[in-house]
């Protein structure tokens, strides 16, 4: 241990530990060393709350040990990376710059004191601080890494063309329909036929490359080079930044400068008054209300005309320039609307006083960058005489502030136009306080404009920054009523004296206007005949630098006649007296309020050197206090602190020029007292006030730095202040990181403490002159070099000593038993480094940060809780002097190890040491501890030796082991901080790591010059893991590596997040870092971060890609089942990634997973690798990764894409629709729209959904930049240029995927696996054309398509027969694009895909299917599928085909032409789809007949029932979208049944009461053929059902399922089968008798202009509740759009539609309601809701009429006529509307009619009584309606007309008696009814119940005569029954016949 520890002999050193014992330092570093070396071996101890645990942590995880690298620097220099390293900075060379910087000065010379003037020490001192130039150390290229500008080019980007953003030819415009269309197809035999020609179309430009590359590998290299073109530099510049405060970066403080607040310039135009009799003049000054505060001094300025000013051309000897001054900038720090510009105007004689104010309250607050209004006051208010003082004028404000006192004052007619702007930046003609012109200085000479000084209202803490000593005095009152004489006109003269002679008055007082610029005397105004006068006046004085005791005022009072009598002669003053006050105050400056007395005599000898109170002179009043006054100091030499200057003059005592004793304020110190003075009033520092010391805090901390550098001789012996200084400054650091006023930086850094440590701190030096020449930017030199080696040992022994203790010379320390040891090694190395070792010895006890590491080391208790509290201050401090240290090295004869000694070198690793410790134990410090600490080890980087450093950080990292992720997010932070070094990559190595395959292997740390050798496979892989070998040579970077790896394995979101955003920044600066833009220089960095390929790929499930591949627009409760789990499963998603998430979600463990945006930063690190790493490196990686690795690098890729997908555009349209939603929201909350209205609007609108889709809100996490702002602030351009940035970004992360597939493609040769590799490239091409792609993307994609089909084809057609089907589907898509150049490159892609398949694979038959197929599915699914683009791209495929030679002679041309005729029929027929979109019934209609087409073809009738199926799903039709899955699931059983037989699969379509036919050749190679295939979409069908609420259907399909399922053995299924079976049961229990089934309407058309449709009936199916205006309303809608206004027409009633009484141009539509119709045997089978809402065929509806004609009539004319419809298929069906195929009518005669209507009312009594919950309310209302009806018809009218007498005929007897019994049973449930009333009413509705009961009674006993009466003939025997021969339809049975089979 190389230290000096020396016992002091009043004080001890205690290190605060748990002993409590004494240490030296000695044993305080080999404690604190013992921590990073033996006390954790093998695990680490994390501490928590609750006491302590330990933990294993992974060897991998610990720092490895760093190589030492200044060494392996030096041996590097010769190699040929060198100029590598060089071209990244000045490196091994150190980048810091020690220099000396002018400050700025605003005026055109300093302000200083006058010239030849011996200065006070404290006064030197501080006008070398503010006169001095700034000491900055400055890093050359530190702005390269923290603030890289995001590049201009995205200013120039070229606009990528997005498919989505482009908006189609207008012929392409949706059409109306044209309902006549439908009937043109009767020369049709089929659907599928078309006699479109194809050949009248232009074809699109082709590929004119498609055909002509002679080999794969011309191919290849063509494409290449298409791909590298106008490709973008910077991935990073197209990237948003991420949105944080980054830790690695310190701001750089403000420069200090002087203090000013909202600065406004106020201009003075016009003063007039009505009587000019004589000249005026004015003060302005401001004043606070709220604190009744003067807050700036007084501008004088007048705007007298010349002939006033002639006036006084006699008493004025000069005017200057300065006192013309009209215009005067204020400046307020706390602007208030209490703040009120005051103008006093008096008249010239001074006999008047007035004032004027603002009269509207003209007041001042936060008005920044605001225009006042120029101001005009047309009165001006007069101030009575005896009411002058500033407590008077404050009432005044607040009367004029309440309004209320203007009444009271007396008013002058005049007018004051003010103009009051902000301040701009030039003011030419400006004057400081001090006079001194303000820079820029005009060539002109306009009139002056005056600074003001403020007085701040409250405390302003901005350090003293130039010399101002200014004087302030205030006359405040004189007290003369005692006086006998008749003094009443009063004046006071007022004399700065340097000296008691008249000739000693000096010109410092500064002059007001249109006078001298500076005056020696000055009078106060006189106030008329008042012996008590209150002064308003105010004297600014401009003090001497050097002030003594000869330096007073002088006060000579007069009495002024007004006139001259008679007989007086001479002048009309007539003296009162004198008194006179001295400035100093044993040695300090007299401020305050003051009370001098007023001596009559004439003034005696040396008057000025006492205080006004010295015998024999006469005094008036006896020495009775009569004047008053204030003096107010605003001074930068003046502390006008006691504890500032008690230590400021006992510290400049030292300077040996002092003679003892010395005076201190009232007392005097000997010599012997003063050491122990000297450090009370260190001590007492801390107690001085917060604003003087800031005022002076660089003045106070230099002074405590020299104290504890020097040490001091005082009385003979050597004081050690040292310590005591350095508390002291520990204190002060502390103070001002507790105020709540002073401002922090992010960090937590005191800004003052910074701007300081920055700009003002340097070396502290007493005995040399800094030497400087005058120019900035030298380097700056503290001490003069010693050069001769004449400087010997003896020398170095005599001084070399600590100022701890400098008594002691260092060999006889008892302390350090070392030392010996290294003075030794100085003396053999003496002849190594003569030059440093001789400045160094020379110098030795003036090592600054020597001294300051041992006070840091030694520190106890509080003190050093501070030290390590405010770190990062001490830790500057060192930093700057360690600098200016090195700047004065001769850095050529010392090597960087040997800067600095072992010693601090020990102390430096001992606080390092604390500061971990500290990080362990006391939480709450330690993470600005940590920052602290790390921005230390960075700064040392650049001055220390590295290799120690390393240690350092090893040190630290495997301290800081712990699993709590607060210290783990700390120890990413540290290495943040580090990785941010401006010479981070040549620290980590770079250079020395292979960028490319072919070079040689790194060198070892044990061997750095190995030979070369070729590279291994194994080596390759290697290089993409964190190895120990790659960690030890790239110490940083494997580093942060580590962490970032250990990060992702946590479950701390906020860890991974910090990690990923460290690895991000750090590539971002290399990115746009201008040293590293050489394409050699990036490949070598990204070599550096290999592993992170690795990293990344391993953590690829905790990657969030979900939300990002849909369209921002998905509504996310629109995601059906048909879309999710088994149907992604089945469509067959890109290696399964939605099925992980989906396993990730059931299961819970979403605790690692990253956020979307982090998981956009990770892999936007592995994209920039990718790019700018050696691609024949990376391909050879490919070739020997194991092929699981490779499965999900491909997987990577993939979610790469999904992303980075472009989505700005599609925000642009969420902005219109939130602000749409806003409107529609403002309009509900002023309109109240309410429930009818929005009824109106659903009806309306043709989507069912459109209500709800619309008032959800768009989710946050699909806004591209993720910014906390709204879209709605940002502009349009703003906008714009987002999207050209987007489309950019998107662009170039594609192509970087697309470079590394074609490597992966380019190397398949060499894999073992090649039918893998390349199905595995095809799924991430083919998931790249589902993204919304640029058509610069899509050109190079279709590119390597093509490459692949022509190397790979053979592969593709045979093995990847579904992926096949999806490449013939994701191209025809693109065939439809509206932009040209997508469909010219698809268009090469099909016929290319045509050819290869007929010449090679010999499979043109299968690609025929998968392309008709395909086009099916697109027209099917697809809303914006644009037929005339796919129509032109049909033809532009024919013309390659005739274009080909090659093929000419084979039959490809004739098949495809065969091909697309066939194509485009189908495209026709959905040409009319198209036309039907807002016609959801005629749109299935449509598809419908077009699945019917394909009887032949399985696999289209299939993918049309699925289109069929997502039509319905997306109108929340789910009943009829799980029939058409179950059709679909028809037509595979049929085909499983022609396969084999099994007892456990359904018995063909059979079960499913569905009849399919299956032609032999028929192709079913769709996925969808297969058991799984099956139960596939046997659970989405179920699934389905239970959303539509069919839970019994749930059951049914469920029968087929689980015998499949059995057979398989697949319990899991089986148990959540059974599980969601028992989910449909409970929900029946629960919702049995609550589930609302469909509205029926028999909707019948009418008119030639349906066509087809004329006459035409259907049954349409609604959703629950749908009431009638609403589906009329939606029909009327749609038609009327179809053939214009007046056309159509809607019958209102339901009677039979006569057509001779229609107009035949028009169209009639009649709609009615109808209801299912059971005949009474099927009631016994339909007992549940839903079996009577399921398999419903027969509907009825009932119209009223009478014999007359009229529908309505008496009860005995009332006729009713019930019609029965059926329909061709039962509902549910496929389809929500079915044609009515039979209709069938009966009339019911009006008894008949009764009869119903008491059957009906009997069973709502019977339902009501007996429910299981009975419902009071429900019942009473029924019974109301049957018991206490007194209108027209109730029940007793209805006996009265049809029972009151036995009918004539014969044939109503019979229906008489069976109304009569109807009414006998209608009677028995009334009182049933009753009853059960009693039991559930209240005890309020007793009265309510005996009056029902009354009625029932009154009603039972009307009704008995008539029920009692039979008629006799009914009872008779019966002899033969009478057959009615009654034409009634055929009853058929639920079974289905077989015409209803589809």
């Amino acid at each position: 241990m190389v230290h000096l520890i020396f016992c002091f002999l009043s004080t001890l050193f205690i290190f605060v530990s748990l002993s409590h014992l004494r240490h030296s330092s000695a044993e305080i570093r080999r404690h604190f060393s013992g921590i990073s070396h033996g006390s954790l071996p093998h695990h680490r101890h994390s501490y928590s709350a609750s006491g302590s645990f330990c933990f294993n942590i992974p060897q991998s995880y610990e720092a490895v040990e760093p190589v030492d690298l200044d060494e392996f620097l030096m041996s590097q220099l010769c190699s040929g990376d060198a100029e590598l390293m060089q071209e990244l900075g000045e490196f091994p060379d150190d980048d810091l710059e020690v220099e000396l910087v002018e400050r700025e000065c605003r005026t055109i010379r300093p302000s200083v004191p006058e010239e030849g003037v011996e200065l006070d020490p404290h006064v030197r001192d501080c006008v070398q601080s503010y006169t001095q130039p700034w000491l900055v150390v400055s890093r050359r290229s530190i702005h390269r890494l923290h603030s890289f500008p995001r590049t201009d080019a995205n200013r120039v980007l070229q606009r990528q063309t997005f498919e989505s953003d482009v908006e189609p030819d207008k012929q392409e415009q949706e059409k109306s329909p044209s309902l006549p269309a439908l009937c043109d197809d009767t020369t049709r035999t089929t659907l599928t036929c078309s006699d479109f020609n194809l050949r009248a179309l232009q074809p699109d430009h082709r590929v004119e490359s498609l055909l002509r590359f002679s080999s794969p590998e011309e191919l290849d290299r063509f494409n290449l080079e298409a791909r590298n073109s106008n490709r973008y530099g910077e991935l990073f510049g197209l990237y948003p930044p991420i949105d944080e405060v980054q830790p690695s970066i310190r701001p750089i403080p403000d420069c200090p400068k002087e203090h000013f607040g909202q600065r406004i310039l106020v201009r003075c135009q016009t003063i007039k008054f009505e009587i000019e009799i004589e000249p005026l003049f004015a003060t302005m000054a401001l004043y606070d209300l709220k604190e009744k505060k003067k807050i700036s001094e007084n501008v004088h300025f007048d705007m007298n005309s010349d002939q006033m000013k002639g006036f006084l051309r006699s008493h004025t000897p000069h005017t200057d320039p300065s006192t013309l001054a009209r215009s005067a900038i204020f400046s307020i720090s706390y602007p208030s609307p209490d703040i009120y510009l005051v103008i006093r105007v008096w008249l010239s004689n001074g006999y008047l006083v007035v004032h004027a104010l603002n009269q509207s309250q003209f007041s001042f607050s936060e008005t920044k960058n605001s225009e006042f209004p120029i101001s005009g006051i047309s009165c001006v208010c007069w101030q009575e005489g005896e009411r002058l003082s500033d407590e008077d004028l404050f009432k005044f404000l607040a009367d004029i502030k309440r309004s209320s006192g203007q009444r009271r004052v007396k008013i002058i007619p005049g007018f004051l136009r003010l103009e009051v702007s902000p301040v701009p930046e030039t003011v030419p003609g400006c004057l400081c306080p001090e006079l001194i012109p303000v820079k820029p200085v005009s060539e002109k000479n306009p009139r002056a404009v005056k600074e003001v000084l403020e007085f701040p209202s409250s405390e302003v803490y901005v350090p003293h920054n130039i010399y101002q000593n200014l004087l302030y005095v205030y006359p405040l009152r004189l007290n003369l009523t005692n006086r006998l004489t008749s003094a009443r006109n009063i004046t006071v003269k007022i004399q700065f004296m340097s000296g008691e002679d008249p000739s000693c008055a000096m010109p410092v007082i500064f002059g007001k206007s249109s006078g001298p610029e500076f005056l020696k005397e000055v009078y106060t105004p006189v106030t008329y005949h008042n012996r008590s006068p209150d002064f308003y006046d105010e004297i600014k004085i401009h003090l001497p630098a050097r002030l003594t005791e000869k330096h007073h005022l002088l006060f000579t009072f007069y009495h002024i006649s007004c006139q001259q009598k008679q007989n007086q002669t001479g002048s009309l003053e007539t003296l009162i007296g004198y008194s006179w006050l001295p400035l100093l105050n044993n040695d300090r400056l007299q401020t305050g309020q003051q009370c001098l007395p007023i001596v009559l005599d004439k003034l005696p000898v040396n008057y000025s050197l006492h205080s006004p109170e010295v015998p024999p002179v006469k005094w008036l009043e006896n020495h009775k206090g009569l004047f008053n006054l204030e003096l107010q100091a605003v001074s930068s030499v003046q502390t006008q602190d006691s504890h500032l200057e008690r230590f400021c003059t006992l510290c400049h005592a030292l300077e040996g020029k002092t003679i003892f004793p010395i005076r201190v304020g009232d007392e005097k110190i000997s010599e012997n007292m003063f050491e122990h003075e000297l450090k009370l009033s260190i001590i007492s520092l801390s107690s001085s006030g917060l604003e003087p010391l800031v005022l002076f805090l660089h003045q106070v901390l230099d002074k405590l730095f020299r104290l504890i550098m020097q040490p001091m001789v005082i009385a003979g012996q050597t004081a050690n202040l040292a310590q005591i200084a350095f508390e002291s400054v520990v204190s002060v650091v502390n103070s001002l990181h507790n105020s709540q006023e002073l401002a922090k930086d992010h960090q937590g850094r005191n800004c003052l403490l910074a701007t300081y440590l920055y700009f003002v701190f340097r070396l502290p030096d007493t005995q040399h002159e800094i030497h400087t020449s005058g120019t900035v930017g030298l380097r700056y030199s503290t001490l003069t070099r010693a050069t001769a080696t004449t400087v010997g040992f003896m020398l170095l022994q005599s001084r070399i000593r600590s100022s701890s203790n400098p008594d002691i010379p260092a060999p006889q320390s008892p302390e350090d038993a070392e030392v010996n040891n290294i003075l030794g090694k100085l003396i053999s190395g003496m002849n190594e480094y003569t030059n440093a070792i001789s400045y160094l010895h020379f110098s030795r006890c003036l090592l600054f940060h020597e001294e300051l590491a041992l006070q840091m080391v030694v520190s106890t208790g509080v003190c050093r809780e501070n030290v390590y509290k405010y770190a990062w201050f001490f830790f500057e401090l060192l930093v700057k002097s360690m600098s200016q240290h090195v700047s004065q090295l001769d850095k050529k004869a010392v090597s960087r190890r040997n800067r600095f000694s072992d010693r601090f070198k020990d102390d430096i690793t001992t606080i390092v040491n604390v500061c971990v410790f500290i990080c362990l134990q006391e939480l709450e410090q330690a993470e600005k501890v940590n920052i602290s600490l790390a921005f230390f080890l960075y700064d040392l980087m650049s001055l220390m030796d590295r290799g120690l450093v390393f240690q350092l950080v090893k040190n630290y990292c495997n301290q800081v082991l712990v699993s709590m992720s607060t210290l783990i997010s700390m120890r990413l932070e540290f290495l943040r901080v580090l990785c941010s070094h401006e010479h981070y990559l040549n620290l980590s190595l770079f250079f020395s790591s292979p960028a490319s395959a072919p070079a040689s292997p790194s060198p070892s740390t044990s061997s750095q010059t190995s030979s070369l050798c070729s590279f291994q496979d194994h080596k390759i892989a290697a290089m993409f893991d964190l190895s120990q070998d790659f960690k030890q040579r790239h110490y940083l970077t494997g580093l942060l590596l580590t962490e970032l790896s250990t990060a992702l394995d946590m479950e701390s979101e906020g860890v991974q997040q910090k990690a990923i955003n460290a690895t991000y920044s750090l590539l971002c600066a290399h990115d746009l870092d201008q040293r590293c833009s050489r394409p050699e220089v990036k490949a070598k960095i990204a070599a550096l971060y290999l592993p992170l390929v690795g990293i990344i790929i391993d953590s690829i499930n905790y990657l969030d890609f979900t939300g990002k591949s849909g369209g921002p627009e998905e509504d996310p409760d629109s995601i059906t089942p048909i879309n999710q789990s088994v149907a992604m499963a089945i469509a067959g998603n890109p290696f399964n990634t939605l099925a992980r998430n989906a396993l990730v979600s059931m299961t819970g463990k979403t605790s690692n997973m990253l956020t979307a945006e982090t998981s956009r930063n990770l892999l936007m690190c592995f994209l920039w690798i990718i790019k700018n790493a050696d691609q024949n490196l990376i391909q050879r990686w490919t070739v020997d990764v194991p092929s699981s690795q490779l499965s999900r690098l491909l997987e990577l890729l993939a979610i790469c894409i999904s992303c980075f997908e472009y989505r700005v555009k599609t925000h642009q349209r969420l902005l219109d629709k939130s602000q749409q939603a806003k409107a529609r929201l403002e309009e509900a909350l002023l309109g109240g729209i309410g429930a009818r209205g929005e009824m109106m609007k659903r009806v309306g609108g043709n989507d069912r959904t459109l209500g709800q889709r619309e008032n959800l809100r768009w989710r946050k996490d699909l806004t591209q930049w993720r910014q906390t702002n709204d879209r709605q602030d940002k502009s349009k351009a703003e906008l714009d240029q987002e999207a050209i940035i987007s489309g950019n970004l998107a662009t170039e992360t594609n192509l970087i995927v697309l470079d590394l597939l074609e490597m992966i493609v380019q190397a398949v040769p060499l894999a073992d696996c090649k039918d893998n590799v390349v199905g595995g490239v095809l799924k991430v091409l083919l998931h790249s054309l589902t993204c919304n792609q640029s058509t610069t993307f899509l050109s190079h994609c279709f590119s390597t398509l093509r490459a692949l089909i022509v190397k790979f084809g053979d592969l593709l057609f045979e093995e990847e027969a579904e992926q096949c089907a999806d490449l013939c589907q994701k191209v025809l898509h693109y065939c439809s694009s509206c932009v040209d150049g997508n469909r010219s490159q698809a268009c090469a892609t099909l016929y290319l895909i045509m050819r290869y398949s007929y010449s090679s694979a010999s499979n043109f038959s299968r690609v025929k299917m998968q392309v008709t197929m395909s086009l099916a599915s697109l027209v099917g699914k697809s809303s914006d599928i644009h037929e005339e683009y796919l129509r032109r791209s049909f033809r532009t495929i024919l013309a390659y085909a005739e274009e080909d030679t090659e093929m000419q002679s084979t039959q490809l041309p004739s098949q495809v032409d065969e091909l697309l005729r066939n194509l485009n029929s189908i495209l026709s027929d959905t040409v009319k789809m198209k036309e039907f979109q807002k016609d959801p019934e005629m749109l299935m209609d449509l598809m419908y007949r077009i699945a019917k087409g394909y009887q032949t073809s399985p696999d289209l009738r299939l993918t049309w029932l699925q289109n069929m199926a997502e039509k319905h799903n997306s109108r929340k039709c789910f009943t009829e979208s799980a029939m058409c899955l179950v059709h679909a699931a028809a037509l595979v059983a049929e085909y499983l049944s022609m396969l084999e037989d099994h007892k456990y699969l359904p018995v063909g379509s059979v079960t499913f009461q569905v009849s399919y036919y299956h032609d032999k050749d028929g192709v079913c190679s769709g996925r969808y053929f297969t058991e799984s295939g099956l139960v596939g979409l046997l659970e989405q069908a179920a699934e389905l059902f239970s959303n539509g609420g069919l839970y019994e259907a749930v059951n049914e399909v469920y029968k087929v399922i689980v015998p499949i399922l059995e057979a398989h053995r697949d319990f899991r299924k089986l148990a959540s089968t059974h599980d969601k079976l028992q989910r449909a049961f409970e929900n029946i229990i629960q919702k049995g008798h609550k589930r609302m089934f469909g509205t029926y309407f028999r909707v019948g058309f009418y008119g030639c202009k349906f066509g087809d449709l004329d006459e035409q009936e259907f049954i349409y199916k609604e959703p629950g509740i749908t009431h009638l205006p609403e589906i009329s309303h939606r029909l009327e809608n749609f038609y009327s759009q179809c053939f214009g206004d007046g056309v159509l027409e809607m019958i209102k009633d339901s009677t039979p539609v006569d057509r001779k009484k229609l107009n035949p141009s028009k169209a009639y539509i009649q709609i009615t309601f109808v209801e299912p119709y059971f005949d009474d045997y099927e009631m016994k089978d339909r007992l549940t809701n839903f079996e009577k809402n399921f398999n419903l065929r027969r509907f009825m509806y009932t119209t009223p009429f009478t014999k007359s004609g009229r529908p309505r009539g008496e009860l005995n004319e009332q006729y009713k006529r019930k019609t029965i419809l059926t329909t061709m298929h039962a509902f549910p069906y496929i389809k929500t509307r079915i044609n009515v195929i039979q209709k069938e009518e009966f009339d019911l005669t009006p008894i008949e009619v009764a009869i119903e209507d008491m059957q009906k009312k009997t069973r709502e009594l019977a339902e009501a009584t007996h429910r299981e919950k009975p419902d009071a309310v429900m019942l009473q209302m029924v019974l109301q309606g049957s018991v206490t009806a007194t209108v027209n018809q109730g029940p007793l009218e209805v006996a009265q007309v049809f029972l009151n007498e036995i009918p004539a005929d014969p044939k109503l007897f019979r229906h008489h008696n069976k109304l009569r019994l109807c009414f006998k049973e209608f009677i028995l449930r009334c009182g049933q009814a009753v009853e059960k009333n009693k039991l559930l009413i209240t005890p309020d509705q007793k009265e309510y119940q005996q009056e029902m009961k009354k009625n029932y009674n009154k009603l039972r006993e009307n009704l008995r005569p008539m029920l009692e009466r039979k008629i006799p003939e009914l009872y008779k025997p019966i002899i033969k029954p009478r057959i009615e021969n009654r034409d009634s339809f055929k009853r058929q049975s639920l079974r289905r016949t077989q015409d209803e089979n589809s």
